[in-house]
């Protein structure tokens, strides 16, 4: 019978030793925070655009990293867990373990890294005198790269995958929630992309594997456009500070925004805003005015992204004015 899906590899495994409870996704984090060293520590070095050693980098990465897992955690808990629950429960917000076993830190939120990570250079900034919008720019040329890593934790968890698809690389996760044959779209689907079932019975649907899509669009992508193209324009143009991170929040807010229509929202938050067309069901793409709750986030990073372009290009027009005013002031002096 022919197919239109693909079957979830079934050689992955999330642990990466049998018996230990170390997983990929953790190690891809790893990963992730050593590629953005490594890109930072380069910047220093090739481009010469800040004097940094690596102990002083290393204490950098140390905070901004120890804040970003905080936020992240935080942001996970009380927007997309269940707030009232933690904030009964607090000890459980750190707690890695459940039910005797050991889980790390069961769901981030990368919004939430992105607020602890520009907390943590703040405080990093201040404490050294250093400019954080510079800081900023160095990290973000570089960080979607480390970020195309932790999106493929996320894939090899078999978590955060997409809405139902008919697309022939749609995926059939073996962790996602199984629906009734008896339910009419879901038959449809199925026949449609050719996958046997039994009346009455639960099925699992194929899904868009939409953490490929973000380690490809957020990630690489992303990259490639903030490393290789806005980071030598900053250096060539003599741009002012903020302008790489700009260009980074409204660039990936972009994709992520876009993706998240393939992405299905978390089951006990559903759409912040539903005002289009169908009944709401989150597992399938019903229209483009069913807003989640990640797109909104989106739609803040973009905001933010324009709203900092708008302000150092101001600020720095400004300063060139006063400054060639200052220049013409001085050269209509009369001489004693």
């Amino acid at each position: 019978m022919f197919t239109l899906f693909v079957g979830y590899p079934e050689w992955i495994d999330p642990y990466v030793i049998n018996g230990l409870p170390i997983r990929w996704y953790a190690v891809m984090y790893l990963v992730a925070f050593f590629i953005a060293y490594i890109l930072f520590r380069y910047q220093c070095w090739h481009d010469g655009v800040i004097d940094m050693n690596a102990s002083e980098s290393q204490d950098f990465f140390f905070i901004a990293i120890l804040f970003l897992l905080i936020f992240a955690r935080l942001f996970s808990v009380f927007f997309y867990s269940d707030p009232v629950y933690y904030l009964t429960h607090p000890w459980l917000i750190f707690w890695p373990f459940r039910d005797g076993q050991f889980v790390g830190l069961p769901g981030m939120s990368y919004h939430g890294g992105v607020v602890g990570c520009i907390l943590g250079g703040y405080i990093y900034a201040r404490r050294h005198k250093r400019s954080l919008l510079q800081l900023t720019d160095i990290v973000t040329a570089g960080i979607p790269l480390g970020y195309t890593f932790g999106r493929l934790g996320n894939f090899i968890n078999a978590e955060l995958y997409g809405r139902v698809t008919t697309k022939p690389w749609g995926m059939i996760f073996p962790t996602a929630p199984l629906f009734s044959a008896d339910e009419s779209w879901v038959a449809e689907i199925a026949d449609k992309v050719g996958l046997e079932y039994i009346p009455h019975s639960l099925i699992n649907l194929p899904r868009h594997p939409s953490q490929l899509y973000e380690a490809l669009f957020e990630g690489i992508i992303l990259f490639l456009i903030l490393f290789f193209i806005i980071r030598p324009i900053k250096i060539r143009k003599g741009m002012p500070h903020g302008f790489v991170f700009s260009f980074y929040l409204i660039g990936y807010g972009l994709f992520r925004f876009f993706i998240e229509y393939c992405r299905q929202p978390d089951s006990n938050i559903g759409y912040v805003i539903n005002a289009g067309s169908g009944d709401g069901n989150i597992a399938l793409f019903e229209s483009f005015l069913n807003i989640s709750e990640g797109q909104i986030f989106c739609l803040l990073m973009i905001a933010a992204g324009m709203l900092l372009l708008a302000f150092i290009f101001f600020r720095r027009s400004s300063y060139d004015n006063k400054k060639a005013g200052s220049a013409k002031k001085g050269t209509g002096k009369k001489k004693a």
